[in-house]
């Protein structure tokens, strides 16, 4: 998802070329396939934004494939670009990786200060050492390697399966079958009360494009979109886009995760930096994308 929005993103820039390594082409948690690839391309930037990401019922699951495959993405990529003298490289983090009881909004600084929310903590910790990383290059070698964090993203190219989804993409299937279905409710999950930020992808594609371009800290960077709606909230809105007109039913025996996660983006904001795609036009935009993929499938 993120890295098909970083390539329409690239196509409006003046760039000589564009590198892409899918994941049928190279395998990130290969070492020396990741040391040849990046030492025959030789890029001049990298943004490393490839990852093995997933819901609550993933990330609970599969701990160890969590931890384990963004270690090994993060580790690869940053050190391999290292050894190829990369100019510039963005590392992309995620929201999860500040504790479950920071301050709101989440300041950069508030990185280590606490718990990190059980249930996705194996992807946290794995993104923290890729920040980390970033910063000791830089320390050690005077790498000009950076990290940004986004916010919860949705969009073009997310992941619809039930079990392996965000919540975005998880409510879209869920309204649109019960909408098929005639159904005259919809269930989710917990009490709906935890508030959540979202974020285009496209708006993040924009966002890093940005940050290569205007940032060079050791520090990460936040990338948010200002607002957050609480999950109850955010269904009724995917529901009006899906045109389902049921009722939204809870199971309050699953758990609601991290009580409110709002980033603090007014670093970014300061360098002029903002979004541009408002929460009912992007799941507007991304119920037509799901509907033509499905039509394909």
């Amino acid at each position: 998802m993120v890295g098909s929005a970083l390539l329409r993103r690239l196509a409006t820039e003046p760039v000589a070329d564009v590198l892409t390594a899918g994941r049928d082409q190279l395998d990130l948690t290969d070492q020396a396939a990741v040391n040849q690839w990046v030492s025959d391309a030789k890029p001049d930037v990298a943004i490393i934004a490839a990852a093995k990401v997933g819901g609550i019922v993933a990330n609970d699951s599969a701990p160890a494939d969590f931890l384990y495959e963004n270690l090994m993405i993060a580790s690869h990529s940053i050190h391999a670009a290292y050894q190829a003298g990369v100019k510039k490289l963005l590392f992309l983090g995620s929201s999860c990786i500040y504790p479950k009881y920071a301050e709101q909004p989440i300041r950069e600084d508030s990185l280590l200060t606490g718990p990190l929310e059980p249930t996705n903590q194996w992807y946290a910790i794995a993104k923290i050492a890729g920040v980390k990383l970033c910063q000791a290059y830089r320390a050690q070698h005077g790498c000009d390697f950076i990290s940004a964090m986004p916010t919860n993203l949705y969009g073009p190219g997310d992941n619809y399966d039930l079990q392996t989804s965000h919540v975005i993409p998880a409510l879209i299937r869920k309204a649109e079958a019960a909408r098929l279905a005639g159904d005259e409710s919809m269930e989710i999950w917990g009490t709906g009360s935890a508030r959540r930020e979202f974020m285009h992808v496209d708006d993040l594609a924009d966002a890093a494009i940005f940050v290569l371009k205007h940032y060079s800290d050791a520090d990460p960077i936040n990338i948010g979109a200002g607002d957050d709606v609480t999950i109850l909230e955010l269904t009724q809105a995917v529901m009006d886009a899906i045109g389902f007109q049921g009722e939204i039913t809870h199971d309050r025996t699953r758990p609601d995760g991290t009580p409110r996660k709002l980033m603090d983006g007014s670093k970014l904001s300061k360098m002029g930096w903002a979004t541009s795609i408002p929460l009912n036009v992007g799941l507007a935009r991304t119920v037509e994308t799901f509907r033509q993929e499905i039509a394909k499938a």
